[in-house]
């Protein structure tokens, strides 16, 4: 059986060089910087696919999420995860990936501090949604998901994220 706290997963440090490779839930419980990869799903409108994630999330759960993705486990690059990611979370598989810029980000309470690579790809659907981590999707414009961010809870990392897309600050 599959437990995704078990998962051994890349630690980095502030330079976002590797330091160790602990299970998921220590990286949790420490609070340690972590490697994960971000995947924005554009259609042809340039709309952002934008995901429910489910209550039973390690992180942010039940909040909306811009980019599909996760941690980076010790054995894999970014771009291998990202490749992963994509697949389980929403069924889509061999696309290319066109990595855009690494991120760092850590929540105010440093709970969360992760670099990433961020990573964007043109896809129109259907997606099978992995009913684990991902309740529901839709597709939003850029100026819909930052307004609607105002009002419902989204991923902090995936807003300031698709901020630095939207201002060209990459």
């Amino acid at each position: 059986m599959y437990v995704p706290a078990e998962e051994i997963v890349q630690i980095v440090d502030r330079d976002n060089k590797v330091t160790d490779a602990l299970p998921r839930h220590l990286m949790r419980s420490r609070g340690l910087i972590h490697r994960a990869s971000y995947i924005l799903v554009f259609n042809h409108r340039q709309e952002v696919f934008v995901q429910k994630r489910t209550t039973t999330k390690d992180i942010y759960p039940g909040y909306w999420d811009v980019a599909a993705g996760g941690v980076v486990l010790a054995s894999e690059s970014y771009e291998q995860s990202a490749s992963r990611e994509l697949t389980e979370e929403l069924g889509v598989s061999g696309i290319p990936l066109t990595p855009l810029f690494d991120h760092y980000f850590e929540d105010e309470d440093a709970s969360n501090r992760v670099w990433g690579r961020v990573f964007r790809c043109t896809h129109e659907g259907p997606f099978t949604l992995q009913p684990e981590e991902v309740e529901s999707g839709l597709f939003m414009s850029v100026p819909q998901i930052l307004e609607s961010s105002l009002r419902e809870p989204f991923t902090p990392d995936g807003i300031l994220i698709l901020k630095k897309i939207e201002n060209g600050f990459f």
